[in-house]
């Protein structure tokens, strides 16, 4: 190899010690994960829109009060945890690691409450008859499809409480850094968007009107 090629190999992004994406390594591994469970969802949601366009008996279980109003309560806590995340990234980025913490905190408080109310509804919606394999208004598939797509995202909201848990600690003491918050709040953003596609697409698609 050439003294001018050995050079330029040496100081290349990928010989080590630089970041050749422009981001940190926890940040990339967060955004791959990002776009695997997006194909994931989207999956599941087209797979959803299939099973509803080929089925003449697919039902409309949710009158607009309660179950739409209740939906919409369960969006809007989701949404305000969403705004209480990027405040909590903005103060780790101006190194105010208290404020940082209390705002994560109230995040974590947003995503327990977003799951204490969809557990609410599905005891009711059980109580009703609604069952993985059936149900009482239409094709016995809904109940699978249903308890599938918001059970899958309510585990990645519990999921994530317990992540900006793990976060807040850590940063209150001194042992992560603002990206660990920033790649924290990325997490819970997606999780924030993905109910963005199933509350329209499962709920206010399937209004019951009397």
């Amino acid at each position: 190899m050439a003294h001018g090629e050995r050079d330029v190999a040496v100081n290349s992004a990928w010989a080590g010690g630089v970041r050749p994406f422009a981001m940190g390594s926890k940040k990339l591994g967060m955004w791959l994960f990002i776009i695997s469970d997006s194909l994931t969802f989207s999956v599941l949601l087209l797979s959803y829109s299939y099973l509803r366009l080929a089925n003449a008996d697919w039902p409309r279980p949710f009158p607009f009060s309660p179950s739409i109003i209740f939906s919409t309560i369960m969006t809007v806590v989701l949404l305000f945890s969403s705004l209480t995340m990027v405040m909590a990234v903005a103060a780790a980025a101006r190194g105010r690691r208290g404020t940082a913490v209390k705002w994560i905190l109230g995040t974590m408080a947003g995503g327990a409450a977003f799951i204490g109310l969809h557990l609410t509804e599905w005891m009711h919606l059980i109580e009703a008859g609604l069952r993985p394999g059936a149900n009482p208004w239409g094709s016995p598939l809904f109940g699978a499809v249903f308890f599938g797509v918001t059970g899958l995202h309510m585990t990645h909201v519990a999921i994530g409480v317990i992540y900006l848990g793990i976060v807040a600690t850590g940063f209150g003491l001194g042992k992560f850094k603002p990206e660990d918050v920033e790649v924290s709040g990325l997490y819970w953003h997606f999780v924030d968007l993905v109910w963005m596609f199933v509350f329209p697409l499962v709920y206010l698609m399937s209004v019951h009107y009397k």
